[in-house]
């Protein structure tokens, strides 16, 4: 047992080094998981490069973290309340628009999200988020590459590294949809 929980730690360096290969099309399940280094086509950035965006103010900050299911057991009359989302302060929330497949909503949703945060402009910088080791951010930011949007950044540390470094945060909530 001991010597099998030594080459384990040993190992450590080597699984962290590990490099994570880019898909060809969108991460299809298992969200919680270490992400590739790149988004070919985007800018991969890290906590200091986003607050340093964020700080000039020229680019649109998008939250991608799903949305928290209300419980299926609840016992009748219990009152839910959703969880509050602690972001990076001015970002638009667009929950469970980071899956692998989005229904025709979700998409237009997505889409009609990133249109109004960018005023329409396609040539807006954009940067996309969730947590630590999530792909729904790295599928949101590919999605938005597939749109027609030039400058798309990615933040792989999410929120995690953002207060990692005691940077501000503020609680938001999610885009409504507008009907159409």
């Amino acid at each position: 047992m001991i010597r099998a929980l030594a080459v384990a730690v040993a190992l450590l360096p080597a699984l962290a080094l590990a490099e994570v290969a880019v898909p060809d099309g969108y991460r299809m399940d298992h969200y919680r998981a270490p992400v590739p280094s790149e988004l070919p086509g985007g800018t991969v950035v890290g906590p200091e490069e986003a607050h340093a965006l964020w700080e000039a103010g020229e680019t649109v900050f998008i939250d991608v973290l799903p949305r928290p299911p209300k419980p299926a057991k609840l016992p009748e009359g219990t009152i839910w309340h959703e969880q509050p989302r602690d972001s990076i302060p001015g970002a638009m929330w667009l929950p469970n628009t980071g899956y692998g497949a989005l229904a025709d909503v979700a998409e237009a949703y997505f889409r009609d999200g990133l249109a109004e945060a960018t005023g329409g402009d396609m040539g807006q910088p954009v940067l996309f988020f969730c947590l630590q080791d999530c792909w729904m951010s790295w599928n949101a930011a590919k999605r938005a590459l597939g749109l027609g949007y030039e400058t798309v950044y990615w933040l792989p540390e999410g929120t995690d590294g953002w207060t990692f470094y005691d940077f501000p945060t503020e609680e938001i909530t999610p885009r409504e949809p507008q009907p159409r």
